[in-house]
């Protein structure tokens, strides 16, 4: 009798078990979102508060990106992706016994560090346990499991918090159980590097050549406004939701929150089907488009405005970050691949963490209302700065090649 890894299935069901984890993972990432007017009720936390313990997140994200970026190729997946899970699983027990500001931090901060490392091993780990005749849609598998999970984390945790008691215990409970079954998923599966003799661990070298800069500022700045609008609908969405549009259901809240990420795997995954040379330009027109209705929303405390700019400009974020991958990629020098990718990295979650933190000081002065109409016209005129440099390269390139 064969054993189970003898199975012609055996290999489909380790590649949605690698999948399974690295939306695990993410999910464990933005579930305290809802979770935030609770701590503001329960703790006294300020909207400024609030934003500082989402930026924590972030800055645990870059730490891990740079510091292990690399590390996966020497010491091999499974170690790195067993790391990560001990990361969002410390990061939910501190959750769980979390009593004041300090706990809530090192939560938010061992959680970014599960992120950063999960963002590059897991992507690559996915990409290589797909089966042969799922190869061309691995890339997708492992983008869909990452900003899917991202959706999923507010929703799972609106619904747990809203319906079930023991709001800010029970929801961390569940992701523990599953970052279990995670583990057990990572446990069988086979390592797909090979290890060198004498590991070197170095850490990741950030650099944009001269050559790439042409593509890469562009990119960076629709990925800057299409990251930070992520960074707003999880950290001030919850408060905006409450105070300005006047709606606490926390499974709502998790709704909203998650839009903008379920949003941005759809176009992530629409924007493989547009001309390779449209894809970034439109990105950042549905960007443009998508924060229109969001600063209506936000003016005429419509929910259905709110969650439609959500939706555009979410669809706008994955066209621009997949499309802005793509380019930065193509026009990188092999040896360069690594660092400008891990560049542009860093420049996005810079973009989710520091802007929110603007946010929080600027609401503190004036009003959530009055801050959040101004964010998302400033984030619109970055997304119109990216699509004006765009057209300009265009423009320069077709000259060039006439003379």
């Amino acid at each position: 009798m064969p054993s189970p890894k003898q199975h012609r299935w055996f290999p489909l069901l380790i590649f949605l078990g690698a999948a399974f984890t690295f939306s695990v993972t993410m999910i464990g990432t933005t579930m305290p979102t809802p979770l935030y007017p609770i701590y503001q009720d329960r703790f006294g936390f300020s909207d400024l508060m609030i934003t500082i313990i989402f930026a924590a997140y972030a800055f645990g994200v870059i730490a891990a990106l740079i510091t292990t970026g690399r590390w996966s190729d020497q010491i091999g997946r499974r170690p790195l992706l067993f790391a990560g899970l001990a990361c969002a699983i410390i990061s939910d027990l501190v959750f769980w016994q979390a009593d004041g500001l300090g706990m809530i931090l090192t939560g938010r901060v061992l959680s970014g560090l599960s992120a950063g490392i999960f963002t590059g091993t897991a992507t690559v780990a996915v990409i290589e346990l797909a089966p042969p005749h799922w190869r061309e849609k691995a890339t997708f598998f492992a983008t869909a499991a990452n900003m899917g999970g991202l959706g999923l984390g507010p929703m799972l945790a609106g619904a747990l918090s809203q319906y079930l008691p023991w709001p800010l215990h029970l929801t961390f409970l569940v992701h523990i159980a599953m970052a279990v079954l995670a583990v057990c998923c990572i446990w069988a599966a086979p390592e797909t590097v090979s290890k060198p003799a004498r590991p070197k661990l170095s850490i990741q070298r950030l650099n944009v050549p001269a050559e790439v800069r042409g593509v890469f500022i562009p990119a960076a700045i629709a990925g800057f406004a299409g990251f930070a609008m992520c960074g707003f609908f999880t950290s001030i969405a919850p408060a905006m939701m409450g105070k300005v549009l006047g709606y606490d259901n926390r499974l709502l809240i998790g709704v909203v929150a998650g839009s903008i990420f379920i949003a941005s795997t759809l176009g992530q995954f629409l924007q493989g089907t547009l001309p390779l040379r449209l894809r970034l330009p439109l990105g950042c027109v549905s960007l443009i488009f998508g924060v229109i209705p969001i600063a209506l929303g936000i003016y005429t405390q419509s929910l259905a405005l709110f969650i439609g700019g959500a939706v555009i400009a979410g669809m706008g974020q994955g066209i621009s970050f997949r499309a802005g991958m793509g380019a930065i990629a193509a026009a990188s020098p092999v040896r360069e691949k690594a660092a400008v990718t891990s560049t542009f990295f860093v420049v996005a979650y810079i973009a989710i963490s520091v802007p929110v933190i603007g946010l929080g000081l600027m609401a503190s002065m004036t009003s959530l209302k009055t801050t959040g109409i101004t964010f998302a016209a400033v984030m619109g005129s970055l997304a119109a700065l990216a699509l004006v440099l765009l057209i300009r390269r265009e423009r320069v390139g077709v000259k060039s090649i006439r003379s």
